[in-house]
């Protein structure tokens, strides 16, 4: 009988392989995650209490009580809430998942993914010194929604319709290729159009007539999150048809594990106090039609050529229930670039209001398209990487408003509790100079400003 090598596996190998084996199943306990570990790594000697003490270190574990609101926060309907802090309201926090088997070295060895606690979700943490002024990553995007300008140049064949890199005078002519299908896309070369096959298909309007009025509707009302939603879920069902193949197989997987882990807030709970159904419900039907419900016979047998093969049910429900759909179009909101790129690295990034890293456009020939991370400061090992997602000339109330508009709560960083700070010193000072007057100015202030959020006007 051949004998099995044996060994227990360093602290970083373990802590990986339990947060991915974690991350891909959220509601498991410890005895069934360290199963499933022993499972998929035979060759290691790990106890059960190990593998509890990273799941504890990590706020990975489950207590009884904490169950049915990790279950809610898995399923289609909407997130666990919290009380916001201040205004009264109840607003939701958004969730995130990691990526198993991500390869964060491909992008540069000097960071790593860190799970920081359930609330908080994952971030992105220096594993070595990183001087000021370091260009860290250059990142393709997931997928692009093009702003408007270039959606239109696109539209009518001046930009390319992969990468969004307009067509002037510094583009060679003579590679600008256009869709196999003859409709309306053009491309850079042939790589861009061979790499537009994962999303182009299904949106092109002579391929799948059925989603003509489902983009024209999101141009018409300029909802970026609802483009953005329509070319993920593009890409999501083209790559799922190629399942002949093992390999293909594991294409999928990974594609769906890679748009479950994105930070995600239903937009209905986003706008509990302004909801928007009607517009809501009408996306969703146009969306149904595009992907799954044409209204013709015609249509529906164009569809019927790109989509063979059903969809994986845990996928289709993912993305073709209501429910799910509103999730989405929140997930959409949350994780864009300022662009309307989606990127895989990118969306780990926490925010400050005192940011240590910048996200630049430098690539001269599609600088709409790639984006390079670059450190603003000198930062420390151990050091979280943060970007700001409010305009941080604001003020320290209008940027906590923008952010508890997200339900991101209160922001404590170090900036903002400063300023706070400053501040209430400086109301004190005018209220011992002013009197009673001025202190009646202050809170009526303050009543103005809960009563604008509790009616949802903020």
């Amino acid at each position: 009988m051949p004998v099995v090598a044996t060994s227990s596996p360093s602290d970083q190998d373990l802590r990986t392989a339990v947060i991915s084996l974690k991350s891909a199943h959220p509601t498991l306990g410890i005895a069934k995650i360290h199963a499933l570990l022993l499972a998929g790594y035979p060759d290691w000697i790990v106890s059960e209490k190990r593998t509890k003490k990273i799941l504890q270190s990590e706020g990975l574990t489950l207590q009884t009580s904490q169950l049915t609101a990790e279950a809610t926060l898995a399923s289609p309907s909407p997130t666990k809430h919290s009380k916001a802090s201040g205004s009264g309201t109840v607003n939701a926090y958004p969730s995130s998942k990691l990526i198993p088997n991500l390869e964060i070295s491909k992008y540069n060895a000097k960071i790593e993914v860190k799970h920081f606690n359930k609330k908080k979700g994952k971030g992105l943490v220096a594993k070595e010194k990183i001087l000021a002024g370091t260009p860290l990553w250059k990142e393709d995007p997931y997928i692009v929604a093009a702003e408007w300008e270039i959606y239109d140049l696109q539209q009518s064949g001046q930009a390319c319709s992969f990468c969004t890199t307009p067509f002037t005078s510094t583009i060679t002519t003579s590679l600008i290729t256009s869709c196999p299908a003859s409709c309306h896309a053009r491309f850079c070369n042939r790589l861009c159009r061979d790499r537009s096959a994962r999303t182009h298909p299904l949106l092109c309007p002579v391929q799948n007539p059925a989603s003509i009025p489902l983009l024209r509707w999101a141009r018409k009302t300029e909802w970026m999150a609802l483009h953005a939603l329509v070319c993920m879920t593009s890409r999501v069902v083209t790559l799922c048809q190629n399942t002949k193949d093992p390999k293909d197989a594991i294409v999928a997987e990974e594609e769906w594990r890679i748009v479950s882990s994105f930070a995600t807030l239903s937009i209905e709970d986003r706008a509990k106090n302004e909801p928007d159904s009607e517009s809501w419900r009408k996306a969703f039907n146009l969306y149904m039609q595009a992907f799954k419900e044409p209204p013709t016979p015609p249509d529906q047998k164009k569809l019927g050529k790109l989509i063979k093969n059903p969809l994986r049910a845990d996928i289709s429900q993912g993305l073709f229930q209501y429910d799910a759909f509103l999730k989405n179009l929140g997930k959409m909101s949350l994780n864009l670039e300022a662009h309307g790129g989606l990127y895989v690295l990118h969306s780990h990034l926490n925010h400050s209001c005192q940011p240590n890293i910048s996200i630049r456009h430098l690539d001269q020939r599609s600088a709409l398209f790639r984006i390079t991370a670059i450190s603003l400061k000198d930062i420390e090992p151990g050091e979280e990487l943060f970007i700001t997602y409010v305009n941080p000339t604001m003020s320290v109330e209008q940027r906590r408003d923008k952010l508890e508009q997200w339900g991101f709560g209160k922001c404590e960083c170090a900036r903002c509790v400063k300023e706070e700070r400053e501040e209430l010193e400086a109301k004190s000072h005018i209220v011992g100079e002013g009197g009673d007057e001025d202190l009646f100015k202050f809170s009526q202030a303050d009543l103005e400003r809960e009563l604008k959020i509790g009616l949802g006007v903020m």
